[in-house]
């Protein structure tokens, strides 16, 4: 059996936190080490449980989860940070992902997608919610619109004439990963090698001089490939 995923639940709302804890608890290789309802007292359970994912609520007293994401990341890089929070504004989804958030989350969601979006962030993905994939390119402009010009080149989206460098596989595979679809799931979809997907993601990132999955989604979702 792999080691269970460790999770660290903030939020400040104590039914909500109860109820998820419940819910998490009846899944296969999950653990809640610990639940807070600030940051303050996240950092002192993430200390005590050394916790594998973070899910973090956006509205909480003291500091707002989004502004949390920067320090978080920075004194535990090895953590994954996924924010699950009742907001869909693009801002704070862009602050979220701009500071090393792994994803974002609405409530709204049900307990297999907060699964799922946790197994995913552990090994690595960047997961964003259903509902906020519409909202991914009016996020990502605002940030490079926000930043200095060397980061904003680091996510500018390529030009419209960019598009005919893509093969019709690399399209499909841009469209899936702009639906957040993992490359196992692809590899299935397409009764293809994961490897395969593997080897034409890269291509599709040297191709469009892009250097995440998250800028691939945004790529795709502007030219309306998700849909």
């Amino acid at each position: 059996m792999p080691p269970e995923i460790r999770v660290l639940l903030v939020d400040d709302h104590p039914l909500f936190r109860r109820g998820l804890v419940a819910l998490l608890a009846e899944e296969p290789g999950m653990q809640v080490v610990g639940e807070a309802a600030d940051t303050g007292e996240a950092l002192r359970q993430i200390e005590r449980g050394q916790p594998d994912v973070v899910l973090l609520d956006n509205h909480l007293p003291g500091v707002r989860g989004v502004d949390a994401v920067a320090g978080l990341h920075s004194a535990y890089p090895q953590i994954k940070i996924l924010m699950l929070t009742v907001s869909d504004d693009a801002a704070d989804l862009a602050t979220a992902l701009r500071a090393g958030a792994s994803g974002y989350l609405l409530k709204t969601c049900d307990i297999g997608e907060i699964v799922a979006a946790i197994r995913r962030a552990q090994h690595g993905q960047v997961i964003i919610g259903a509902d906020m994939a519409p909202k991914l390119m009016q996020a990502m402009s605002d940030t490079a619109a926000e930043s200095p010009a060397p980061a904003a080149a680091a996510t500018a989206v390529p030009p419209d004439d960019d598009t005919e460098l893509l093969s019709p596989r690399e399209r499909q595979i841009a469209a899936a990963i702009a639906r957040g679809a993992s490359n196992k799931v692809i590899a299935r979809d397409l009764d293809i090698a994961e490897t395969t997907v593997k080897v034409h993601v890269q291509s599709i990132l040297r191709k469009l001089n892009l250097s995440s999955r998250v800028q691939i989604a945004v790529y795709a979702s502007e030219k309306g490939w998700s849909t």
